[in-house]
């Protein structure tokens, strides 16, 4: 069983525009570095994606995989899991919790739970979980506040 990793952060933004900005699969490639192609390939009739195909190319980490998406209905949590294995994952289920502020930003808390098809100690994996959430917030903040 993976651990589940959690982080959080503020966005200067509303819950709906930060919804918005995760839902935009198709644009993934322009903001997220490690992200070479985000393809959705089959979506809801609400027009929402339900499954997508992740290119990833971080460097010393790449792999291909497709991920099932859940939504609320005011889409305060966007979850996911991983539709079958990859080359790097054997598991993967995540979700973002958006809430909003008294100030009218919004906080975004991201959980993420991995199981590697590769073995790797358990320091070293927490580390590489830091960092991918770490990023991942950043530049969802950088993106949702820049527009």
């Amino acid at each position: 069983m993976a651990d589940t990793s959690t982080q959080s952060i503020v966005i200067d933004a509303t819950p709906e525009r930060v919804a918005a900005v995760i839902a935009d699969f198709a644009r993934y490639p322009e903001w997220a570095a490690a992200v070479k192609t985000a393809e959705v390939v089959e979506e809801y009739e609400d027009g929402y994606a339900s499954q997508v195909r992740f290119v990833l190319d971080s460097g010393p980490v790449s792999d291909e995989y497709t991920l099932r998406y859940a939504y609320a209905e005011d889409l305060s949590r966007i979850e996911w899991t991983l539709v079958a294995p990859s080359k790097m994952q054997k598991q993967q289920d995540g979700s973002y919790d958006i809430s909003v502020n008294e100030d009218g930003t919004s906080t975004v808390t991201y959980s993420l739970s991995v199981e590697l098809a590769i073995g790797m100690l358990g320091m070293f994996k927490r580390k590489a979980e830091k960092m991918i959430m770490d990023t991942a917030l950043k530049e969802l903040k950088r993106r949702v506040e820049q527009a």
